[in-house]
């Protein structure tokens, strides 16, 4: 008979994938019972320290230098019967060396290990025992009519329909919750193996924090170190023949004094052009990588930035130890682009740019020394990231490297930014 319509035909489903005969009851039911023999030498260990008739000390002992055996099987036990892969605990350097022994005694994971075989590997093995008894009982009392009617008949006794139908009805609710006891048993297990037998969860999202930072670390230094070459490529090569050619233009324009005017113009408008894209080119290697950064540092660079602004810059620079190349070159186009924000925008009669290293403050979670930055203008105020002035870029730049942006712009100014680095990226 078709089941047809949505809803009857996923109840119908739901109820075949967990009936008693379903593979899902028989794959818990299996995996429950199999608790029993991984729990054994456990258990065998814990009766003989118990029964022992002084202190013994070599069940325990023997539980201690069978942990990662037992480990493993736990773990195929997992894998083979219920497709639960619960990752190993790396370790690092040899494994039976006595150096090692002994760090691997002191670890956290290895005592969460014992913790499931003690504790957890026990209790699974006695909720096993009662699944398969629940199964047992449960398929005995629903076939006692098959087995009373095994006997003669003159061995049936009065009134004997009304008990075991009773014993009937009570072995097949109990054959129809035993999967149902197996399930919440396997669930049980898995969510202790997940958090003793795995790595510790806190630990290990720490550890992919620290490789995600390092990884991107190493991404910015690549790009960092691709922004030099192209530096480099167009100030040793486009920018020398731009230069070649705006020579040859300005000696044509001076030798050959008998060419016509139409053709003096066109020389003159060339090389105008010229050394235009002469400047231009300029302006776009020192807004790559600029030389004089990696040469002498973060105080030479943003001085050349301060003189090349059109208003006055107060500039006070004081690191000392010059912090990671990454970060230096963050701190020069943050001022580099706070101050051409400044010319477009701020309409601004001054600015102070000030530049220290100091050590992070005592509530800062990524310790270090900080580069800190404070760019201050008596401009008209009211900067907004939303409005599209730059800012927006700036704050994406300083997040890169994990930095923190401060933008105080009332209507009327003064702007101040304030703007942390640290200096161990």
């Amino acid at each position: 008979m078709a089941i047809r319509g949505g809803a009857p035909r996923r109840t119908y489903t739901w109820i075949t994938a967990h009936a008693p005969w379903s593979a899902w009851a028989w794959r818990n039911t299996a995996f429950t019972a199999a608790a029993i023999p991984a729990a054994l030498p456990v258990l065998l260990g814990l009766t003989a320290a118990v029964m022992a008739p002084g202190p013994g000390m070599l069940p325990p002992l023997l539980i201690l230098l069978c942990g990662p055996l037992l480990t493993r099987l736990q773990r195929s036990r997992f894998r083979t019967l219920l497709d639960l892969d619960v990752p190993e605990v790396e370790r690092e350097g040899a494994r039976f060396t006595p150096l090692a022994v002994v760090r691997r005694l002191r670890s956290e994971a290895t005592w969460r290990q014992y913790g499931y075989h003690v504790l957890v590997s026990p209790l699974a093995a006695v909720a096993g025992a009662l699944v398969v008894l629940a199964w047992a009982f449960g398929v005995a009392a629903a076939g006692v009519y098959g087995w009373f009617w095994i006997l003669p008949a003159d061995n049936r006794t009065p009134g004997w329909t009304e008990r075991y139908d009773a014993i009937t009805v009570g072995g097949v609710l109990l054959m129809l919750a035993a999967p149902w006891l197996a399930a919440l048993v396997a669930r049980l297990d898995s969510v202790a193996a997940a958090s003793l037998l795995g790595p510790n969860r806190a630990r290990e999202l720490e550890r992919r924090v620290e490789d995600l930072a390092e990884s991107r670390a190493g991404v910015l230094d690549a790009a960092d170190l691709e922004r030099r070459r192209i530096e480099r490529d167009l100030h040793d090569g486009a920018q020398q023949r731009l230069v070649a050619l705006a020579m040859n233009l300005g000696i044509a324009r001076a030798t050959l004094t008998d060419l016509p005017a139409e053709a003096k113009a066109v020389i003159d408008e060339a090389h105008r052009e010229a050394k235009e894209a002469i400047e231009e080119l300029n302006n776009l290697v020192r807004g790559l990588h600029p030389a004089v950064l990696e040469d002498r540092g973060l105080d030479a660079a943003l001085s050349g930035i301060a003189a090349r602004a059109p208003f006055p810059v107060e500039l006070t620079v004081d690191i000392g130890q010059r912090p990671g190349a990454t970060v230096e070159a963050v701190a020069y186009f943050v001022v580099s682009e706070t101050l051409a924000n400044v010319a477009k925008h701020a309409r601004a009669d001054g600015c102070r740019v000030h530049v220290v290293r100091a050590p992070a403050r005592g509530g800062s979670a990524r310790g270090g020394d900080l580069l800190r930055i404070t760019v201050t203008d008596d401009g008209v105020g009211g900067a907004d990231p939303a409005r599209g002035t730059g800012l927006v870029g700036l704050r994406k730049r300083v997040g890169s490297v994990d930095g923190t942006i401060m933008i105080d712009s009332p209507l009327g100014g003064p702007t101040v930014i304030n703007v942390e680095l640290p200096c161990g990226l």
